[in-house]
């Protein structure tokens, strides 16, 4: 049972478009203007530093925006988790956005905290500063419970509320591991043919049945 989870197909890449947006709205508008070919404009519009606890959705929109800035042609710099970044890197990050500044293109890049308080250079974080800044929110437990009922409503599953509440209560929290576990969880009622219920569930799991 264990190597269902493990067989189950991946998700979708990530897209602007499966982006589950919460508190995130206005961020990924600006994303998804900066990425227009039509709305490339010289501005700090271009240049959009997202920041949020793990789990808040950072690395997903980073990746989606780079697939959609490939397939519009765009030329676009992107750096995930800035505070990682050791001098030589903030250094080269700094003249990156230099010179995207000086021509045409898109910046966006993610931390785990505001531009001035993750201790980079003085210089990067003015540069970081200086286009649109967006705290990320995770989702809530609700939006999370509407993510994974519309996900299961695509997949054509009857899926209870104790099987999400479930989940929610007792599984690694973020998205997409909950949505693989509901693939596979559709997959194993299928294979038993058996309706989805918490029972069935934690007997794909292999979790105790006194939980």
């Amino acid at each position: 049972m264990k190597q269902l989870l493990l067989d189950i197909q991946p998700l979708a890449l990530p897209s602007l478009d499966n982006f589950v947006v919460g508190e995130n709205a206005e961020a990924l508008h600006s994303i998804k203007e900066a990425l227009s070919p039509a709305l490339i404009i010289s501005s700090n519009n271009r240049f959009i530093y997202l920041w949020g606890a793990e789990g808040s959705g950072k690395t997903h929109l980073i990746k989606a925006s780079k697939a959609l800035a490939d397939q519009n042609r765009i030329p676009f710099v992107f750096a995930d988790d800035v505070h990682t970044l050791n001098d030589q890197e903030q250094i080269d990050l700094f003249n990156q956005y230099n010179e995207l500044r000086a021509g045409q293109g898109v910046l966006i890049a993610t931390g785990n905290a505001s531009p001035s308080q993750m201790g980079l250079r003085d210089d990067l974080a003015t540069r970081l500063a200086w286009g649109l800044t967006y705290q990320l929110h995770p989702l809530t437990d609700e939006e999370k419970a509407q993510a994974l009922k519309s996900h299961a409503a695509a997949r054509g599953m009857n899926l209870p509320d104790e099987v999400v509440d479930y989940c929610l209560r007792y599984l690694r929290r973020d998205l997409p591991n909950l949505m693989a576990t509901l693939d596979a969880l559709d997959e194993w009622s299928l294979t038993e043919k058996k309706p989805i219920t918490v029972p069935l569930l934690k007997k794909l799991l292999q979790l105790p049945l006194n939980i």
